[in-house]
Order: structure tokens, then sequence, then C-alpha cells
């Protein structure tokens, strides 16, 4: 009778994943905060690695006097954005939208990729996010140190994982980036561009070497499956 009742009482697995969950948002707040910071600005970027498809970088701006008690709780799923389902991603995607000062997108098609390099396009680009997202007290960003171009910033190692404005930006980063791609795969259907996102996987890489790349691949990425062998391995992003 005991073990039954407690059995009864006990949580439901859901319930502790979701709970578990919901503190990754508090964690994130609470590194924000502890920078002793009131405007805080954070930038990442979505699609460094796909071989079809555009470089999206987002700059978000948090006022955390203004993100607190009920304010803050739309984001307490907030987390690395490849770390969550496209189902919260589009939720948090809303939820950021609504909280944050400002929002800046900075969209890089695969036409500027193979002209300029995804390195220094993806630098420019997180330049621009911190630069439209200020005055800030303190900006953040995964990862790079930007050079004497960009604002005052902290490079944060695993940054998404770590701080609010820095997932909140990814966030918006892969969600507008996914968006663009499910309407490409309208365009380009042969691709299954819905499903893999312009990744390599063993199916895109047949639909390419049967279809040829379509006018959304970059041409700069060294793929095997532009060219005869039987691999689907990426081998070399070239850049600029």
């Amino acid at each position: 009778m005991t073990i039954s009742r407690a059995r009864r009482e006990s949580p439901a697995p859901g319930a502790i994943l979701a709970s578990v969950a919901r503190r990754t948002g508090r964690k994130l707040l609470a590194f924000d905060r502890r920078l002793g910071a009131r405007f805080v600005a954070g930038a990442d970027e979505a699609g460094r690695g796909p071989l079809a498809g555009p470089l999206v970088v987002a700059g978000v701006l948090l006022d955390l006097e203004a993100v607190r008690d009920h304010r803050a709780r739309p984001l307490g799923l907030l987390n690395d954005s490849k770390q969550l389902d496209p189902g919260t991603r589009e939720e948090l995607y809303h939820a950021v939208v609504a909280c944050a000062e400002r929002v800046s997108v900075h969209v890089f098609p695969p036409a500027v990729i193979d002209r300029d390099g995804l390195h220094r396009s993806n630098l420019r680009g997180l330049r621009a996010a911190l630069w439209a997202c200020q005055p800030a007290d303190v900006s953040l960003v995964d990862g790079f140190k930007l050079g004497a171009a960009a604002p005052p910033h902290r490079a944060v190692v695993d940054g998404d994982e770590k701080s609010a404005a820095i997932a909140a930006a990814s966030v918006v980063a892969k969600v507008t980036r996914d968006r663009y791609m499910r309407t490409a795969d309208a365009l380009y259907p042969a691709y299954g561009f819905f499903s893999h996102v312009g990744y390599i996987t063993p199916g895109h890489s047949a639909a390419v070497r049967l279809h040829g790349p379509c006018e959304i691949h970059r041409r700069s990425f060294r793929a095997r499956c532009y060219g005869n062998e039987a691999d689907d391995e990426l081998l070399v992003a070239a850049e600029a």
C-alpha cells in the first residue's frame, strides 16, 4: 500500500524533465545578472556548417531589470538552440521577441559566403549584430573575438549554453534560418531541405549528385557530392 501510494504521488518522468528544462533559463539569466549590468547584448549565428542556405546571425539586447518575475517565465526553457526541439524553439522565438529591448538579424546568402568566405562573413555578421544592439552595458558573443571593429565585448566559450542573451540570439538565428529553408524546400523540392535544412546527409548528397547543386548551394564548399566520389562527407569549407 505504501509503495503503491508513493508511486501515485511521484511526478511523472515528463514532469521531471520539464522541471529540469525550466531551470536552464533561470541559470542562463543568472549568469548574465552576475555580470552586474542592466543591459546585456548577445550575438550568435546559425548555419555555419550546412552545404546549402544562408548564414544567419542574430543579436539580442536584454534589459535584465525588466526581465524579472512573471516577465522572465516565458524564457524558462531558454537554452542553446541546438538542444531544443523545433516546437520549443518557435515558442522561445516569440518569447524573446516579446521580452527583448532590441533584436537584430543579419542574413548572408550563399553567394556572399562564396565571395567573402564563411569565417569572414560570420565575423562581419557578429559585429553588425552587436552594433545593432548598442548601447549595451555588456556585449557578449559566442566563442569568437571580433577585433577592434566590434563594440567592446567578451567572447564566451559555449556561450549559448551559459548566457541568456547569447542563447536568445541563438534561438532567433536558428528559427529564422529554418523558416528560410522550409520556404526553400517549396522552391527546390528535389533536395529535401525541409528535413535537413541544408546540412549534409546521405539523402542530400544523393540529390545533389542526381540533380546538381541549386542556386542556394554553397559552391565554395568542397563537398564530394559536387564531384563523382561516393563518400558523403563534407571535406573543406573554402574560406577567403
